[in-house]
């Protein structure tokens, strides 16, 4: 261990885990997100650091099946009840008058699973949403005019950790700030130590363009765009680090499934997540561009949408991730970087709604090498203080009261920055509570500067599209400085 995974056990000793890529095989085959698999290692990790292997398979095996196992098999024929730790897909069906659930990852559709009213009245957690727990399913065979249900006859959530934001801002302070940044990378499973001469992460620059990425997890309706090649691991960040993330992986989108659906009278993903993500946005299409081009005009502007006689908001980011080609020299071939992007995604008007953009051809590539070996805090326990930051305004005041706004300043650019400025503290300098706790160096360094460079380039797209738009953006500068 060296002295930075004695820092991270020592102080966050309920909530970090060690982590070898030996141990991690053990979740080979299985469909499982990091959360998943840092909590099981947490809970079969003995006194004196030691996996109990035998332990944690003989759990996975019982409480967490394969997609090749048959579940129904065991429910409906051999009338067994089970007790599984898995994601479940809760909708209410206002027909019916049921709450139906389905576990896709194990093949149970959304018709065959049903939540008693007694379970769903004990259990509030269970509304429409994606949500981890331990379930327990029974079988109810046809009462005609009835087919057989799959019950789900009770509920655990998965949330295995207290919930003390303040512990973990306490314990931020006792790090230095290249220290933190280093705790954050390791917290998405990478070793960003400069003794690893294959990690790619060897400047501090590099380590906070790869943060950027964490930046909608901490601030709410912050919208990014992030365009790189293959390999630089930007799906897994999304899909795998957090339970309060969403993403769409290519294909068409409709307007019902992300914002609301008329014909079942149900919220769309956009209201139950904190962030949204179109992966491969190159391949997304949609089912009317016209319509879902003026509802993501309307949300991205100010977190609201009206559809017939609903009117739904939310403070879910939008994240679009995609890959563009690049030359020899590993620059991007077209100056105008959204060249190969639906046409929804070329719209100067819908581009400038978006808060920033992230330069995914400078970050590294992923490797074996720079998979992390030693000790970071636990990504489920690590993704909820991230949740939990998002509803921490201090942050936004800190940041109004050091900004010196220039008059005449575009609003939006103005807004893009401060928000950006505002996630940067947050995940940067967590302890701080008040002006006076901000190093100006820092701050100006880590949070403006880069927050400014970032909306500069959505400016500076929009104007090789549309040259009625300025690639200016305003002189924002720290009062006092």
């Amino acid at each position: 261990m060296n002295e930075l995974d004695i820092k991270i056990k020592e102080h966050f000793r309920e909530e970090s885990v060690l982590k070898t890529p030996e141990r991690y095989k053990l979740f080979h085959g299985r469909l499982l997100p990091s959360f998943i698999k840092d909590w099981l290692v947490s809970k079969f990790t003995m006194n004196d650091g030691e996996l109990d292997v035998n332990r944690l398979i003989s759990f996975m095996n019982d409480h967490i099946p394969s997609k090749s196992e048959s579940i129904k098999r065991k429910l409906q024929t051999d009338k067994e009840e089970i007790q599984i730790l898995c994601r479940v897909i809760v909708e209410t069906d206002i027909k019916m008058d049921v709450l139906r659930f389905a576990i896709p990852d194990l093949g149970i559709k959304t018709a065959e699973g049903r939540i008693p009213h007694y379970v769903a009245r004990k259990h509030p957690e269970l509304k429409d949403n994606e949500v981890w727990g331990i379930v327990k399913l029974a079988y109810s065979p046809p009462s005609p005019p009835e087919h057989g249900y799959i019950d789900m006859i009770n509920f655990k959530a998965f949330a295995p950790y207290k919930v003390d934001l303040n512990y973990y801002k306490d314990m931020s302070k006792v790090f230095s700030f290249e220290e933190w940044v280093d705790v954050l990378i390791r917290a998405m499973e990478y070793n960003p130590s400069y003794d690893n001469p294959n990690s790619g992460f060897d400047s501090i620059e590099k380590k906070l363009l790869f943060l950027s990425r964490l930046l909608v997890f901490v601030e709410p309706n912050l919208n990014v765009i992030e365009l790189a090649p293959k390999g630089t691991g930007k799906s897994y960040v999304f899909g795998n680090l957090s339970k309060y993330g969403w993403m769409f992986s290519g294909g068409k989108v409709s307007r019902a499934k992300l914002f609301y659906d008329m014909a079942k009278k149900m919220p769309g993903i956009i209201e139950k997540y904190d962030f949204v993500t179109f992966d491969e946005v190159e391949t997304i299409s949609f089912s009317d561009e016209g319509e879902m081009l003026g509802a993501l005009k309307n949300y991205l502007e100010s977190g609201k949408f009206t559809m017939a006689n609903y009117s739904g908001a939310s403070e879910a980011g939008l994240m679009l991730l995609g890959n563009l080609p690049l030359d020899k020299w590993g620059r991007p071939i077209y100056q105008n970087y959204f060249k190969e992007l639906n046409p929804l995604f070329q719209n100067s008007a819908l581009l400038d709604r978006f808060n920033m953009f992230i330069e995914g051809w400078n970050l590294i590539r992923i490797n074996e090498d720079i998979l992390l070996k030693g000790f970071s805090l636990n990504v489920e326990y690590f993704s909820e203080m991230l949740h939990r930051l998002r509803k921490d305004v201090s942050y936004s005041y800190i940041v109004s009261e050091l900004l010196d706004i220039p008059k005449g300043a575009d609003t939006r650019d103005t807004k893009s920055i401060i928000k950006v400025a505002t996630a940067y503290l947050k995940l940067l300098f967590p302890w701080v509570t008040s002006p006076q706790d901000v190093d100006k160096y820092l701050f100006q360094t880590y949070c403006l500067k880069p927050a400014i460079e970032k909306r500069a380039i959505i400016k500076q797209q929009i104007s090789m599209i549309d040259p009625e738009f300025s690639s200016q953006v305003p002189d924002i500068r720290i009062k006092q400085w």
